[in-house]
């Protein structure tokens, strides 16, 4: 096995140059660096990278937290950050939660120990104080080691944030929903304690407030495509016209369940969703929903985190509301 002592002396350099010029430093002349470079390529070696890790203060490793990669809004994050990574020549590593907030404390845990360039947080808080002030803890002990942080999702953990505006985007697509003549609503709420899907019901259900309209019929459920399939059929049968489901997934569920009790959509209900996943722009038929750049969050929060700032920064992403063939027009 080629050593790096076999390369220093190869190089006709010292042990110390060749160590610094193969773990990155740039404190070595243009001169000296080609020739170690070369002698290195020249008898095949191959840097240990645990070595590297501890000499560099941290690895190329990016670490990814996510709640749950088959939902097709993490992965589109992911891929966003994942080709970010690849541009600056790191690798990513990939944890779920599966939405169990202690998993997402063991996993900061874990990468801190591990020594790990950067790690990404992409998910919901959840409205629970403790568990919030023990994550920032945790991350403040690995920022305190010189590692760095960027989270996607609300400002609440003191850490370079992508945003989405959850409120905003759901108050004008509620706006658009009532101009299309519906005043009559049910939001499949999601589970209470869960930041984005609380958000989002309450920027809807306030600019329909706003319009003078009736409150809406709020059900709570899980986050999911379950959640929203046994959301739904609470509302077959009532005198709702237009159901808003707090994502694009709970919005498919929603969709199924009507489909499977003879209700068309939209020519007897209207639904809705939010973020706008790609993957699921083929619905028949087409949902209407509020488009955030899911893949662009991904990299910006990954360029956010490799920035030189010192001080956590906030970028807010508005949403856009895309119209399509799910929710239909009331009004003659």
């Amino acid at each position: 096995m080629v050593t790096l002592e076999d390369v220093a002396r190869h190089a006709g350099v010292s042990l110390a140059t060749a160590s610094r010029v193969l773990n990155g430093s740039r404190r070595v002349g243009a001169t000296m660096r080609e020739r170690v470079e070369l002698a290195a390529a020249e008898l095949g070696y191959q840097p240990n990278a645990t070595a590297q890790t501890l000499a560099r203060g941290s690895s190329n490793v990016i670490g990814l937290v996510v709640h749950d990669l088959t939902d097709p809004y993490f992965a589109a994050l992911a891929d966003g950050a994942m080709r970010a990574a690849d541009r600056h020549g790191l690798v990513v590593v990939v944890g779920t939660t599966y939405r169990d907030p202690e998993r997402e404390i063991g996993y900061v845990s874990t990468l801190r120990a591990q020594r790990v360039r950067v790690i990404l947080l992409a998910g919901s808080r959840i409205a629970d104080q403790q568990v919030t002030a023990r994550l920032r803890a945790e991350l403040a002990r690995y920022r305190d080691s010189g590692g760095r942080v960027a989270c996607i999702g609300q400002d609440l953990l003191g850490v370079d944030t992508i945003a989405p505006a959850n409120r905003d985007g759901a108050a004008a697509l509620a706006r658009a929903l009532a101009r299309l003549g519906h005043t009559r609503f049910a939001i499949l709420a999601g589970p209470p304690g869960l930041v984005t899907a609380t958000d989002r019901t309450a920027g809807f259900a306030a600019a329909l407030e706003q319009l003078g309209l009736p409150a809406p019929r709020v059900v709570h459920s899980g986050f999911d495509r379950d959640g929203g399939y046994g959301a739904a059929r609470e509302v077959i049968g009532t005198d709702v016209t237009c159901v808003f489901a707090v994502n694009d997934v709970m919005a498919v569920g929603a969709l199924a369940a009507l489909r499977g009790q003879g209700v068309n959509v939209p020519g007897d209900l209207s639904v809705a969703g939010f973020d706008d996943i790609a993957t699921l722009r083929d619905l028949v038929p087409a949902l209407t929903t509020v488009r955030l750049p899911l893949a662009e969050m991904g990299e910006r929060a990954l360029e956010l985190a490799l920035g030189e700032s010192t001080a956590p920064g906030v970028e807010r992403i508005e949403g856009e509301v895309i119209l399509r063939t799910s929710t239909r027009s009331l009004t003659p």
